[in-house]
């Protein structure tokens, strides 16, 4: 792969299978629940019924909206690739990083529970980088690892133990 003068390594690939499979559930969840609604009557006697008598239905409506929007803000990166040029790790076009300040890569739980691939990265912060979620992964979270800490080495940046508490 190549970018004008540079040439691009691929150090991983994100892949679509499992977006797919979150979006089919949501729509099928929410035919479900669509369904169990009382749409009898005038439009104000089933808007009352869906506000009043069944609240647990329309928030769990609104919880499956929710998620469904959170896929499709992830299908925008269905297939970018976890590559480098040398200098810099790129996912996709929307982040980026240089090798330099890499530290390490490290597998940890996000905020949703959810194990990810975390970049540490010496730019004098306390957080570390998502790369990628895990069920995105094409490759193993090791060889992506091994491949962003090969590059990283490469260009001369300082390698550490790292750990995240």
């Amino acid at each position: 792969m190549t970018n004008g003068e540079r040439t691009m390594v691929v150090v991983g690939r994100l892949r679509a299978a499992p977006l797919v499979g979150w979006q089919f559930a949501c729509a099928v969840l929410l035919g479900v629940l669509a369904a169990r609604l009382d749409w009898g009557g005038d439009p104000a006697t089933a808007m009352w019924n869906m506000m009043f008598a069944q609240p647990l239905e329309l928030m769990g409506i609104a919880a499956v909206l929710g998620v469904w929007a959170y896929m499709i803000g992830l299908w925008r990166r269905r297939h970018d690739y976890l590559r480098h040029d040398g200098a810099t790790l790129y996912r996709g076009a929307s982040a980026r990083w240089p090798l330099t300040l890499v530290r390490g890569v490290v597998v940890a739980r996000g905020n949703l529970g959810l194990h990810s691939v975390r970049l540490v990265v010496d730019d004098d912060s306390e957080v570390t980088r998502e790369l990628a979620k895990l069920y995105m992964l094409d490759d193993t979270p090791e060889a992506v690892r091994d491949g962003v800490m090969f590059a990283a080495a490469r260009v001369g940046g300082r390698l550490e133990a790292v750990t995240v508490h």
